[in-house]
């Protein structure tokens, strides 16, 4: 099997050289040029043919949000991995980037101390996006690669007993969710009866502005979840970076908590802990949605939700940017109904005995 080619754009001599080194390092990946800006890597990307591009966002004359938005705008679909700062800013341009078609992001090493935390840093984050996005094995246990996009029916769900009325909506996803994430809970309406609680896999300061961006689209509101927040239709709680959120255990109304116990499929937050807890809290009345992400998590907790009573729905192999976290819900037979995207909001509306979508936000 040839070696994946994968352009580095970044205007740092520094950033170029780790990255570069860290790629050439692994011998399924071959680094085929470099550029040092947006306008460069558009001049080069017809004679280099990458099959990645990793892309910094700050760069001068073109930067990284305007090469994807000329990439895209010239039919290319190249996975693009963005390079982002652990900042505010950072946060807010990266949404920009995967707004206007990049696929993913990894974070810059900060504050590591020395090169080759830096290069590690880079190495445990970049190196198993390049694989999954390219159909290669990842190398991680809990990370298989993404299977190849056919229409093949996915297998029966495993047999369970009568299905429960959902009193929550539950949702993960990774790679790819910040974009289904934006088009499925805007088309939620005001009068959603069920409260929403979501695990994305994204760091600390990201998952703060992704709840700002969601509740700016959205006709319910979002914010980043607290500790002890009353869980009731109308929000939608986020959780945040580096903690897991669950339901609180306990009598009387039900509320948010948020814990820094260990991860779990490599993953704080993680689907599984979120989905576990809801099935605890609400007995089984669980209405369950993995969208697209690399990895498995989600897997272990969609199978709980299915045995205590609830419906779990996983999004279709063809519309995920990485069919691991929604595959793997699939292929174990836990998943009650395997949907594309665009159908998501509508099958969550109806199973949650809400079939209008009249009210959502324009």
């Amino acid at each position: 099997m040839p070696p994946i080619r994968v352009m580095v754009v970044d205007d740092s001599i520094v950033v170029r050289k780790i990255v570069t080194d860290v790629l050439g390092a692994d011998p399924a990946i071959e680094v085929v040029g470099t550029a040092v800006n947006g306008k460069v890597a558009l001049a080069k990307v017809d004679q280099l043919r990458p099959d990645v591009i990793t892309m910094d966002i700050e760069m001068p004359e073109m930067d990284g949000i305007a090469a994807v938005r000329a990439l895209r705008g010239a039919g290319r679909r190249t996975p693009i991995i963005m390079f982002s700062t652990l900042t505010e800013r950072g946060a807010s341009a990266t949404f920009d980037a995967l707004a206007a078609g990049a696929d993913d992001y990894v974070t810059k090493p900060a504050n590591v101390g020395s090169v080759q935390q830096s290069m590690e840093s880079v190495r445990a984050q970049l190196i198993p996006r390049i694989k999954v996005l390219t159909g290669r094995p990842a190398g991680l246990p809990a990370a298989p690669a993404a299977a190849p996009r056919t229409t093949a029916p996915p297998p029966a769900p495993v047999a369970r007993g009568a299905r429960k009325a959902p009193a929550v909506l539950v949702v993960g996803s990774s790679t790819g969710g910040p974009d289904a994430l934006t088009k499925v809970l805007p088309r939620l309406p005001r009068d959603f009866p069920l409260p929403v609680l979501v695990v994305q896999h994204m760091p600390p300061v990201f998952t703060t502005q992704f709840a700002a961006r969601l509740d700016r689209l959205s006709a319910l509101d979002v914010v980043e979840a607290t500790a002890g927040t009353p869980i009731a239709p109308g929000t939608v709680h986020i959780a945040p970076g580096d903690f897991h959120l669950t339901v609180a255990p306990g009598a009387g109304p039900r509320r948010t908590a948020l814990d820094q116990g260990a991860p779990e499929n490599f993953c704080r937050p993680a689907v599984d802990v979120l989905f576990r807890s809801a099935v605890a809290a609400y007995d089984g009345a669980v209405l369950a949605v993995v969208l697209t992400g690399m990895g498995s998590d989600g897997k272990l907790g969609a199978g709980q939700v299915r045995a205590a009573g609830g419906t779990v729905v996983a999004q279709d192999q063809a519309t995920s940017v990485v069919w691991g976290m929604p595959g793997a819900v699939t292929q174990a037979g836990h998943a009650d109904e395997v949907v594309p995207l665009d159908r998501v909001a509508d099958t969550v509306l109806r199973l949650a005995g809400r079939p209008s979508l009249v009210g959502a936000r324009p």
